[in-house]
């Protein structure tokens, strides 16, 4: 997959192996994964895994996360991105688009998360057409549910998951997006 966006403060592109001991690096965090089933990569090899995912993913759907960038140093601060969802369920749901990201807890409260995600929603819904959006939060994750109601999304419902925890859907349709930055 060779495309690159970029932001003002960001560059956002596939993931490479050698993303692996930065991605490590934020992924072994707990507080990173506190509102993420509480699973922190325990190694490396979990990190080359997931690459090695998602390049596949690359391949077989178009799309997938990326890794972001700063410009200015060129240093990994997390990842973002669009996935097509279709190897698992999600609030009854499969087969559907899904934007996401994690950051570095170094990188959060920065804006980095928001400037990603407005990239991706105009990525993929003016060039991929893709006609809605979802994204999942656990519903205590204040920042990103905060993230996701700025760059437009809409609060759906709440649901619980196997695990009777709790988690916020989010949608967001073509129309109503570009509706939103025709306003801005």
């Amino acid at each position: 997959m060779n495309l690159i966006i970029e932001t003002p403060r960001l560059i956002l592109r596939p993931f490479e192996k050698s993303d692996a001991e930065a991605l490590f690096d934020m992924d072994k965090n707990p507080n990173v994964h506190k509102y993420l089933w509480l699973k922190p990569v325990e190694s490396i090899n979990e990190v080359y895994d997931y690459i090695e995912m998602v390049q596949k993913q690359y391949s077989e759907r178009g799309i997938g996360r990326f890794s972001t960038l700063l410009k200015e140093t060129g240093e990994l601060i997390g990842w973002t991105g669009i996935k097509f969802v279709n190897d698992h369920i999600e609030n009854g749901n499969t087969n559907f688009y899904d934007y996401g990201y994690r950051l570095n807890e170094k990188f959060w409260n920065k804006g980095f998360a928001t400037e990603a995600s407005i990239a991706w929603l105009e990525h993929g819904f003016n060039q991929m057409k893709i006609k809605e959006m979802n994204a999942y939060t656990h519903a205590e994750n204040g920042a990103s549910n905060h993230v996701l109601q700025k760059v437009g999304f809409n609060f759906m419902e709440d649901y619980p998951d196997e695990n009777g925890v709790t988690w916020k859907w989010w949608q967001l349709k073509n129309l109503e997006f570009r509706n939103q930055n025709l306003e801005r």
